[in-house]
């Protein structure tokens, strides 16, 4: 299995309604999120201990929400606040 991520619950509905510029911001936020996770969890499935706590980032234009599941090899983006600044 590969890291990967998606977006989870509403963020995905939210994405659709955001400038494409924010959702771009956002998805290369995320892009180096997971290129980070890959390094630290070489072979995520094999992971015994808790998942780490997700977090929020701030991209320009407002933020977004993340949670890692690790054995999972996955980053999912579970919140996306467009605030326009």
């Amino acid at each position: 299995m590969s890291w990967k991520w998606e977006y989870a619950f509403g963020a995905e509905q939210a994405s659709r309604t955001a400038p494409s510029g924010f959702v771009a911001a956002v998805e290369k936020k995320v892009a180096e999120l997971m290129r980070l996770c890959e390094a630290k969890y070489l072979d995520g499935t094999l992971h015994q201990d808790a998942s780490p706590k997700g977090g929020d980032i701030t991209v320009p234009g407002g933020m977004f929400r993340y949670q890692i599941v690790v054995r999972r090899e996955r980053v999912y983006i579970v919140q996306v606040t467009y605030l326009g600044f």
